[in-house]
């Protein structure tokens, strides 16, 4: 049974199919059948790029990236910014939540040895891969994440729906890893 608006449109569809033979155009030419096909493909390309942007949630933003171990576990730990160059994301900490806020990279080595962990680029190169997760979102993948705090670096995937976005570090293939949640700060 077709409730509220769907038997509203239903009768309407009635009411143009049936009086599709009552009107016609010098020529045989029907009118109402012409206009009906449009109004379809109206329907259907609205339905169809209206899918598409709701998919299409936009990576570049400030999120707040949660513990997921230890003794914070559940916390915000950080803020991370993520930001595009030339169709490439990077993230960098813009905001330490846990620990003190001049807090530095003294695991890291090389140029980042004792560098201050806030403007630090802890992700790098993530591309969007045109894979659409139906549970996670648009996939972004072929990149690296940093963690400071192991000053180890990482494979990573994300998916982003709507204000989720999430972070799959990993060594090798996916399936050795660890997933997380970071949220968009508004």
């Amino acid at each position: 049974m077709i409730g509220g608006w769907g038997e509203t449109i239903r009768s309407t569809l009635i009411q143009m199919l049936t009086s599709f033979n009552q009107i016609t155009f010098i020529g045989g030419i029907d009118i109402m059948k012409k206009v009906f096909v449009c109004f379809v493909i109206l329907m259907f390309a609205m339905v169809f790029f209206n899918a598409n942007a709701k998919a299409e949630s936009t990576l570049v933003g400030t999120w707040k990236q949660i513990e997921d171990q230890g003794a914070d576990k559940g916390k915000v730990g950080s803020y991370i910014e993520i930001f595009e160059n030339n169709g490439v994301y990077f993230g960098k900490i813009t905001k330490l939540l846990i620990g003190p806020a001049d807090k530095v990279c003294d695991k890291c080595e090389g140029d980042l040895k004792n560098k201050p962990l806030i403007g630090m680029v802890i992700l790098q190169n993530m591309k969007k891969t045109g894979k659409v997760d139906n549970e996670h979102g648009v996939e972004y993948g072929g990149g690296t994440i940093f963690d400071p705090d192991s000053a180890d670096t990482y494979k990573c995937k994300m998916w982003i729906k709507d204000d989720v976005l999430t972070v799959r570090a990993f060594v090798g293939i996916s399936l050795f890893g660890r997933s997380g949640q970071w949220f968009r700060l508004k």
